[in-house]
């Protein structure tokens, strides 16, 4: 029986010749695959090959967008720079930039046994608290690991932007808020708070800077879990990785994590929510692991809310413009709303 294509984006008679030629583990043919979840913008399939080895296939969408090819190229080279790393991360196979294969660049990585969470979470997870608090404290564990990566000698000194990093963030994101008025019936913006945030960014940049290589969207989606341990089996999803300044990721991670005097309309990232560590203790367990001068996380913390609140605003706009679901839309510019609340909160009070 002839393996799925599924709709075009594996051809079969291609794929497993070039896999013939690559150095994979396993032996034979592949005779199964089966699409993961993982991610809206890029596809993800499970191979099986005849000796009952696994492999994990990550392709740009059927229509790939302008940059897909070089995002898996990316993706692939800093799999590739971190291996031997302490940062639990999928380990790289093979990259494909041979368009005659599929079409678009590729890559193949081992797979990872374990689940990403999302509302509610299973097994013991959902039952033990002491699980659940040490999820927050292994996945702040991983990005101490990942801020300590030395980008310069793993030949990753232009795998972004480093000078001035934190001198060009406000206008960087304010730009691609902007941009967003050329979508069709989009009314602009109504975020609040969005110049005084801003203004305070660039008024308030931390003396203690550094660069290293950041995840970019640090956050529950794009962590997989072990079932059977509270630890991280990796992260993933590195679309968005770059060069930038560490201390971002925790803010990300912060952003979205849930506390007792947040703005109303918040919810937390998973339930049950009891036994999560406080972000306070978060902060305090990485500036243990990383040495840094912990004083600086609410200017972090407060562009991760602006950061993410300009990027979410952009699929509102996109709705607007009848390009994705008004109910996605509007419920990511509700999100947005929350996050400016929640800068302004953190402005204000000086706590995270």
């Amino acid at each position: 029986m002839p393996l799925d294509s599924f709709g075009g984006l594996l051809d079969w008679d291609k794929l497993q010749a070039w896999i013939e030629t690559q150095n994979l583990p396993g032996s034979g043919e592949i005779v199964s695959a089966t699409p993961l979840a993982g991610g809206s913008q890029n596809a993800l399939f499970m191979l099986t090959r005849s000796d009952g080895e696994r492999i994990v296939l990550r392709r740009p969408p059927l229509h790939p967008r302008p940059n897909s090819n070089d995002t898996m190229a990316r993706e692939a080279r800093l799999l590739g720079a971190i291996a031997g790393s302490e940062v639990p991360h999928a380990a790289l196979y093979a990259f494909c930039d041979n368009l005659g294969v599929l079409g678009v660049n590729f890559y193949l990585m081992a797979p990872l046994d374990g689940f990403s969470p999302s509302k509610a979470l299973p097994g013991r997870y959902a039952t033990d608290a002491a699980w659940r608090r040490e999820m927050g404290a292994d996945m702040v564990r991983a990005g101490a690991a990942l801020s300590k990566v030395d980008y310069l000698a793993r030949g990753l000194a232009d795998y972004g932007k480093a000078d001035n990093w934190h001198g060009r963030q406000v206008a960087r994101w304010r730009s691609q808020l902007e941009g967003y008025r050329e979508m069709e019936n989009y009314p602009g913006h109504a975020l609040p708070h969005v110049d005084e945030t801003g203004r305070w960014l660039d008024d308030n940049i931390p003396s203690d800077v550094r660069i290293s290589v950041i995840h970019g969207d640090f956050q529950y989606p794009n962590v997989m879990y072990f079932h059977d341990q509270p630890k991280i089996a990796g992260l993933i999803d590195w679309e968005l990785s770059t060069l930038g300044d560490p201390m971002l990721d925790l803010g990300w991670m912060l952003c979205r994590w849930s506390g007792p005097n947040d703005p109303p309309g918040g919810e937390p990232p998973v339930t049950p929510w009891d036994g999560f560590l406080s972000r306070d203790e978060l902060v305090s367990l990485y500036g243990d692991l990383t040495g840094r001068d912990m004083a600086s996380v609410p200017w972090f913390a407060v562009l991760a809310c602006y950061k993410l609140a300009c990027l979410l605003e952009g699929s509102y706009a996109r709705a607007c413009a009848g390009k994705i679901p008004m109910a996605t839309g509007a419920t990511l510019h509700n999100v947005s709303l929350w996050l400016m609340a929640r800068a302004h909160q953190i402005i204000g009070t000086g706590k995270i």
